[in-house]
């Protein structure tokens, strides 16, 4: 069957556009071709700096004849029915329709509308100029005199379809003057001069005489392997770096892989930072001494050229412009150590944290309070949770943080060990801000993890007292990522945390800071307007939105689970349970409320209590009532609501001393003992007896029921 290639050449592609934009390019073109019925075998996209391409592979010839039956109005219909019709269908009169009869409806007339297929060339040139012109780029430009966009100026399209062994025909359309053609062009610089191509096959070997690699795997696989091997050479390791790799694939077409050096007093600047400066400023790959684990004073840099001085001309220029850089970074690192961190702090007081939370200055000051509580609920030292909150954002000020954010954190424990600040510190301030994703490790060492519980509760709780919640996709202030560090912090390290509690610190927290600068009204302390509005929460007063929070973590415990295979009803069920904020706690229920369930007592039990459940909620409804336990001991007449009542009051002791030891496998082993009473007492006794005493006696049994299960979790949220 024949094949369609498709080549739209350009001036340079931006390497962050090219994959997304080749993805888009395959479903936009196989997406119209199957919609017009034009099935296909494979298809694969190429981009490289100046050309996005696509093979579509054993395409048909031309689209498959149509037939299609259009219903019209009934015999006898106004002549405006009729009209219509005759139009949608195509038709010059009646006498084209036919009439077919319905027993019900009568007799209607009947279009048989036949469309013959396409040729697929035909197709293809009706269907890709529109997707050229609508191409979703990030950003395009518009060049010349033309009306097309485009994300740098198009110079011309390569359009071909053709079976194997055959001469492939030329797809004739144009976008904006382009007119498609065969013709196409190799390197830059190597090989600019244009040539004509067939297929697939011949596209991508021409391609390569002409220095071009097309296909984007096997050029970041050239520049990978001829990396190593340089490195190797040279006694030393390549750090290798996926993103970086990405990168550079989508700024050469010929890979040329070639190494450069830089002064070894340069290695005094720690190893992140001489990487960053290179990685940012050059797209040069750093190198490792394998002898001591240390950066090397070597880089590896990607040509797209080859050269005839065999590159030593770009390598001196790169390595004149690392130089320069490495140059700044040891500045600015040599300036940092000059003064100590804690000499930081008082700029602080200058700076926006939120215009509604005040200056970081402030934050600063409840992430220090709020740690010093935590420490000993994660057996860290007060003393040293104090000081490592105090000085962990200070490395925000430095110059290296300045020119390469993405190391803060690690920079300030370098800072702090050049201090000589206790260890514990000093890891503070690196790990403070993980995990900062699913795939992060989180801190495990007391002091680092009471900082980042600190840090991340106080951001959650003062985000959510002014409203700044997250809505839909959108969440500019990474408050879902917060959270889940939270949880991971706690169950990675089986953390007991009364979550509520310290969310409702952290509001006093900022509430006592806002008092200097606030009024009394209404009863209330007043700050930008707002006042700590409280709610009951485990029999003690809190700030309402925290109880608001605790749903939040709630929902973004479930999809922490459900990655882990555990079911999101089970946690619903487990947090609507009152006071349940100790998210280790919740974890262990659910996890034993689903081992449970995965029996036969726990799936026969849920059914008798749903069974239970669903008559009392009728009954309830009939009567406008509610029917809630004790039982009277003096009504239950028959054996099976007697041994029920009797296995209820034992259950419910064993259960809530169960739970109290959290001992959760124990509770639900008491729980399975109502799974033969419950069975019992539906085959033997009528609920809704005739004597209304017995009735409502019986109603409040399968109240007792439903009160025994609550012990565990809130049977009601658990489907299936």
């Amino acid at each position: 069957m024949p094949d369609l290639l498709l080549e739209l050449f350009s001036e340079e592609i931006p390497a962050r556009m090219q994959a997304q934009a080749a993805d888009a390019l395959k479903k936009l073109v196989t997406d119209a071709l199957v919609e017009r019925g034009l099935l296909y075998e494979g298809a694969k996209a190429f981009v490289t700096p100046r050309r996005l391409a696509l093979a579509v592979h054993g395409l048909p010839g031309r689209q498959a004849d149509q037939r299609e039956e259009k219903k019209g109005p009934r015999v006898g219909a106004p002549e405006q029915a009729v009209a219509g019709f005759l139009k949608a269908a195509g038709l010059a009169s009646l006498d084209q329709a036919t009439i077919q009869s319905d027993p019900k409806k009568g007799d209607f007339y009947v279009a048989v509308v036949e469309k013959p297929g396409r040729a697929t060339t035909e197709v293809v040139a009706e269907i890709v100029p529109d997707i050229i012109r609508r191409f979703p780029w990030p950003k395009s430009m518009r060049w010349g005199s033309g009306t097309l966009r485009w994300v740098r100026p198009l110079h011309s399209i390569v359009a071909t379809f053709g079976a194997e062994g055959d001469e492939p025909e030329v797809v004739h359309f144009s976008v904006d003057g382009i007119e498609a053609s065969n013709v196409t062009r190799g390197h830059r610089f190597m090989a600019p001069e244009p040539f004509t191509v067939k297929r697939l096959d011949d596209w991508m070997a021409k391609l390569e005489a002409a220095r071009v690699v097309a296909d984007r795997d096997r050029r970041k696989e050239i520049i990978l392997n001829d990396a190593k091997d340089l490195a190797l050479a040279a006694g030393l390791e390549l750090v290798e770096d996926e993103g970086l790799l990405d990168e550079v694939c989508g700024l050469v077409e010929w890979p040329v892989v070639l190494m450069g050096s830089f002064e070894e007093r340069f290695l005094d600047i720690p190893d992140e930072v001489i990487r960053a400066t290179i990685r940012a400023n050059q797209k040069c790959f750093v190198l490792k001494d394998p002898k001591t684990g240390r950066l090397a004073n070597r880089f590896i840099l990607i040509s797209n050229l080859v050269a005839t001085d065999g590159g030593a001309a770009i390598v001196a220029g790169n390595e004149r412009v690392i130089r320069a850089r490495l140059s700044d970074a040891k500045f600015f690192w040599d300036t940092d150590r000059v003064n100590g961190l804690a000499s930081r702090m008082p700029k602080f007081q200058n700076i926006t944290f939120h215009e509604k939370l005040g200056s970081q200055a402030e934050r600063i000051e409840r992430i220090v309070r709020l740690a010093k509580e935590l420490a000993p609920k994660v057996g860290a030292p007060v003393a040293l949770a104090e000081e490592a909150a105090l000085v962990a954002k200070a490395d925000l000020l430095t110059e290296v943080v300045g020119e390469f954010p993405e190391l803060q954190g690690l920079m300030g424990r370098y800072y702090a060990q050049g201090e000589n600040l206790p260890p514990e510190v000093a890891a503070a301030c690196e790990e403070h801000y993980k995990p900062q994703g699913p795939n992060d490790r989180v801190p495990t060492a007391p002091v680092s993890v009471a900082v980042a519980l600190a840090d991340k509760i106080d951001t959650l709780e003062a985000f959510w007292a002014i409203n700044e919640k997250p809505t839909g996709s959108k969440d500019p202030y990474a408050l879902r990522r917060a959270a889940l560090g939270v949880i991971r912090i706690v169950l990675e390290n089986e953390r007991r945390l009364a979550l509520v509690e310290f969310i409702d610190a952290a509001c006093d927290a900022r509430m006592t800071q806002a008092m200097q600068k606030s009024t009394v009204a209404s009863g209330g302390i007043i700050v930008s307007g707002m006042a700590k509005v409280c709610t009951i929460f485990s029999g003690r007063q809190v700030a309402s939105h925290a109880i608001d929070l605790l749903a939040f973590f709630a929902d973004r415990l479930k999809v922490y689970l459900r990655d882990r295979g555990a079911r999101h009803d089970l946690v619903d069920a487990v947090f609507a349970l009152e006071g349940q904020d100790d998210l280790l706690l919740v974890v262990r229920r659910v996890e034993a409320l689903a081992a449970f369930l995965a029996t036969e007592d726990g799936r026969n039990l849920l059914a008798g209590y749903r069974r239970a459940v669903n008559i009392l909620r009728i009954e309830e409804k009939k009567d406008g009532r509610a029917f809630a336990g004790p039982t009277s001991a003096a009504l239950l007449k028959e054996p099976a609501e007697e041994h029920l009542a009797a296995a209820i009051e034992d259950v419910k002791a064993r259960v809530s001393r169960a739970v109290a030891a959290e001992d959760f496998e124990a509770a639900m082993t008491a729980l399975s003992d109502l799974r033969q009473p419950v069975d019992a007492f539906f085959d033997a006794v009528t609920v809704n007896d005739a004597d209304p005493a017995l009735r409502e006696n019986r109603l409040k049994l399968l109240d007792e029921i439903r009160a025994a299960t609550r012990g565990i979790a809130d049977f009601d949220r658990i489907e299936g």
